[in-house]
């Protein structure tokens, strides 16, 4: 019998103690430790523990509406954080371990925030690096440890006592950008992510989900998904903090992981250590051919037909939910091809889920429909715009950017330009901001440009114009992508790029033109000379960055064949 949304429910607190009545004993949240062992909190544990975390956050003397900072890596004791905060009234602003200093400095005095809870270990932040040494602090860990004697006997009922959040209440604010001088907060209410939830329950159908964790709690993504909606179903989520992949790979397997939320890079080096380790035994021909014959089979059939693979899996592996960037449709097919569904979601901090495919119907190549409760519409000059309970409640003390943000009659504006195909699935083509209008007034969307790329090979690209009418793209040297810092594949010994390094692209450039009109061809390609493009702290390219670069150093000359 699989849990189903319960209307009733008016808070994230009400998921929590729904939660932790339906689901009891069974195991919420877990990590794994870097010695390989693990520990887990069933759901009534951790429903104790966010009040023990409650009645602390109180007790340093924080009232209803004060802002406190969570600066963690992923452990069982940041929901406990959340949750707690939540109970006792509080707003928490995530920061990211990727954040600059000058980034933190401005969500700090924007938010107005008065404590940090920071997490501890290892690969815990240091906030000596980023001027918050002298910060008020509190570690998250103690917030919810065992009780002691700094917590009188009647502690918990003074919590069950306290008055309870309104379903309007906001408890997060999340900072979308903190580079600039006025970096906006999105201001998330309890209606707001529950509305999210009931939307995720229209696109993953029921099952039983046992949840590796490798994205950042700090993203709203990853709360939305892999912590709300994981409660209400009665997921057991494991937090793995190793980016080590041996570590990676046996906590899946040790966990009998069913059900992934990543990032296309990320699914996209899985493949590559499954491929790599098909080429090491000699195999390739007979996995190529397992997968033309599997992609005639029922998704349980491919996975008895990869049963080998999938043993190194856990032998669970059913879904990965993908979002955040362009998600290859030969990535998708390879993973369905061993019987894993992958389905694709966009939207923003703003919106939640703006549209997705679904697991019953998960096409190729685009990001499928609005799930219920949200409505999309796509306005006269491409913009893609939302409208639902899903939505926002605002930018934090900011009435201009909020008004800015949505159209007289209500709608979000998106800022992402997309159109709709013949079945009314969501195809998107970048951002408003970042469109070329080109001297005979063609308007080129440089993702389209940037995804043909990918199709043919090239992982990481921008696409510039670099003058009126010429369009080049920047791209990152094969291999490089994933060793930050690596100059290896950029120049051989005497600095001169190595001759199947220009082919691969030029080869790349050639196939993408082949696919793209005759206003978007490419015209050129620069060489990034770092191993990453310049990001925020959501992985997205910094594209003025690589436009300024890309306006004043000289192109590598593209063959006639690869223009043309």
């Amino acid at each position: 019998m699989f849990a189903t949304y319960d209307p009733t429910m008016e808070t994230l607190l009400d998921l929590l103690e729904s939660s932790a009545q339906r689901f009891a004993a069974k195991p919420a949240l877990g990590l794994r430790r870097d010695d390989g062992t693990t520990f887990h909190w069933s759901y009534r544990e951790l429903e104790r523990r966010s009040r023990l975390a409650a009645f602390r956050l109180r007790a340093l003397g924080l009232r209803p509406g004060d802002r406190v900072l969570t600066w963690s890596p992923s452990t069982p004791a940041l929901p406990a954080a959340y949750f707690g905060a939540m109970y006792a009234r509080l707003i928490y602003v995530p920061l990211d371990s990727r954040m600059s200093a000058d980034a933190i400095a401005n969500i700090v005095d924007a938010s107005g925030a008065t404590r940090l809870l920071l997490g501890t270990g290892r690969d815990a932040p240091d906030p000596r690096e980023v001027g918050l040494e002298r910060f008020p602090t509190t570690e998250i860990e103690s917030l919810s440890a065992d009780p002691g004697d700094d917590l009188p006997a009647d502690w918990e009922a003074q919590v069950q006592a306290w008055e309870r959040p309104k379903p309007d209440e906001i408890y997060q604010l999340v900072f979308t950008s903190g580079t600039t001088g006025n970096p906006k907060g999105v201001m998330l209410a309890h209606d707001n992510s529950l509305a999210g939830v009931l939307s995720f329950h229209g696109i993953i159908e029921p099952m039983e989900h046992r949840l590796v964790s490798l994205l950042p709690l700090s993203h709203s993504l990853e709360q939305a998904v892999s912590l709300f909606y994981a409660m209400d179903v009665g997921a057991s989520v494991l937090y793995v903090r190793s980016r080590n992949p041996r570590v990676i790979f046996d906590s899946l397997r040790e966990h009998r992981v069913t059900t992934m939320l990543l990032v296309p890079q990320v699914l996209d080096l899985f493949w590559n250590a499954i491929e790599r380790e098909v080429e090491r035994q000699g195999k390739t021909s007979q996995f190529e051919q397992l997968r033309r014959v599997a992609r005639r089979l029922p998704y349980w059939a491919r996975r008895i037909l990869f049963r080998s693979v999938h043993a190194q899996l856990g032998g669970g592996l059913r879904l990965f939910a993908i979002a955040g960037a362009f998600l290859p449709p030969a990535l998708q097919r390879a993973w369905e091809d061993m019987g894993v569904i992958v389905i694709q979601g966009y939207g923003a901090t703003e919106t939640a889920a703006g549209s997705a495919t679904t697991m019953h119907d998960h096409p190729l190549g685009c990001v499928g429909w609005p799930p219920n409760p949200v409505e999309m519409r796509i306005a006269a000059d491409g913009e893609i715009q939302f409208r639902g309970p899903t939505l926002f409640k605002g930018y934090w003390d900011n009435p201009a950017a909020t008004a800015d943000a949505f159209t007289d009659d209500g709608w979000y504006r998106s800022g992402d330009l997309g159109q709709l195909d013949g079945k009314g699935r969501l195809h998107l083509h970048g951002r408003k901001k970042d469109i070329i209008v080109l001297p005979n007034g063609f308007n080129v969307y440089p993702e389209d440009i940037e995804n043909a790329l990918r199709v043919a090979g090239i992982r990481d690209s921008v696409a510039v114009e670099t003058r009126p009418g010429r369009i080049e793209v920047v791209v990152l040297a094969p291999g490089t992508h994933a060793a930050p810092g690596d100059q290896r594949a950029t120049a051989g010994v005497d600095g001169a790029m190595p001759e199947d390094i220009r082919s691969e692209i030029d080869a790349a450039v050639r196939a993408a033109n082949g696919a793209l009109g005759p206003n978007q061809r490419i015209m050129g390609w620069r060489l990034w000379p770092d191993a990453d493009f310049p990001r925020t702290h959501t992985f997205k390219v910094r594209r003025d960055r690589v436009r300024a670069w890309a306006t004043v150093d000289s192109p590598l000359p593209v063959s006639e064949a690869a223009a043309g």
